[in-house]
């Protein structure tokens, strides 16, 4: 099987070495040069630091390296499922989808990483829905075990097999859900952002005595490290998404701390400041 994925973000770039280590012909694709040479690098990097610290033998890191391509070229992706993995927003993913069908064969799997955006919304549009399916992981990739499955309403069945069959090969452990706003976890979640937020905002604890707190009683993360992680504009993109999804129910508000903080540019992580500063290279 070949996959290409579309995106080369955190999320894509774990994707892509999790599909390549598992020796699947993978690609991995962003319209931005830099970007698609800085995850290429740092996938490198880990499968170096894997084989290392004893955890990937040679043999396995020097597979996984030939099973990945980089790309910047559009008309490379070119394959049997196409994951999209870019900015959380309906039109762009929408054309992308469109774009991709265009190039590749009627029954190539269209599928979705989308956190919050309903499936069917994202099919509306793209020829041959019932390919469109929402192949949903949580990051970091790699580690993370559990991949929501999302059928649409035009999905097919056979296709929701096949991306059970494919998280299953991945090693994941996939979980079939219906299209429901959020799907699970990130409905479930939210409350564990909107809350800490708000307890920021009131001026209850800093940031910083509220993950601390959390952690303390058995969180691996606490919000706000969990935020900065995942990055403070995509975690912002997902709540904004179930608020209006929900039609505006107030426990899905988004806050206006996190607001200010995606207007500044402090997205965490990948900026070098969210609620926390990172140092960077």
């Amino acid at each position: 099987m070949k996959i290409a994925i579309i995106g080369a973000g955190t999320m894509g770039q774990g994707i892509a070495q999790v599909c390549a280590q598992a020796g699947l012909e993978t690609v991995l694709f962003d319209i931005n040069a830099a970007a698609a040479e800085q995850a290429h690098r740092a996938t490198r990097q880990t499968w170096t630091t894997l084989n290392q610290r004893g955890k990937l033998t040679p043999e396995a890191k020097a597979h996984a390296e030939a099973h990945l391509t980089v790309t910047t070229n559009f008309a490379d992706l070119v394959a049997d499922v196409l994951l999209e993995a870019v900015v959380e927003r309906l039109d762009v993913k929408q054309e992308l989808f469109r774009q991709l069908a265009a190039q590749n064969a009627p029954d190539a799997v269209l599928a979705s990483n989308t956190s919050s955006i309903p499936i069917t919304r994202i099919a509306a549009g793209v020829p041959n829905p019932e390919r469109v399916v929402g192949l949903h992981f949580f990051n970091p990739a790699p580690v993370m075990k559990l991949v929501e499955i999302i059928a649409g309403a035009a999905t097919a069945p056979g296709v929701v097999a096949q991306m059970v069959a494919l998280a299953e090969a991945l090693g994941k452990v996939p979980a079939r859900v219906r299209d429901a706003p959020g799907f699970i976890v990130n409905r479930v979640a939210r409350p564990y952002y909107t809350e800490n937020l708000r307890l920021l905002e009131e001026g209850v604890a800093s940031h910083q005595t509220l993950d601390e707190l959390l952690e303390a009683t058995g969180f691996r993360m606490g919000a706000f490290r969990l935020m900065d992680l995942i990055g403070v504009d995509t975690n912002f993109s997902v709540t904004t998404s179930l608020f209006q999804a929900f039609h505006f129910e107030e426990r899905f508000r988004p806050n206006r701390i996190q607001q200010q903080k995606v207007d500044a540019g402090h997205w965490g992580r990948k900026t070098g400041k969210g609620f926390y500063e990172y140092p960077t290279e």
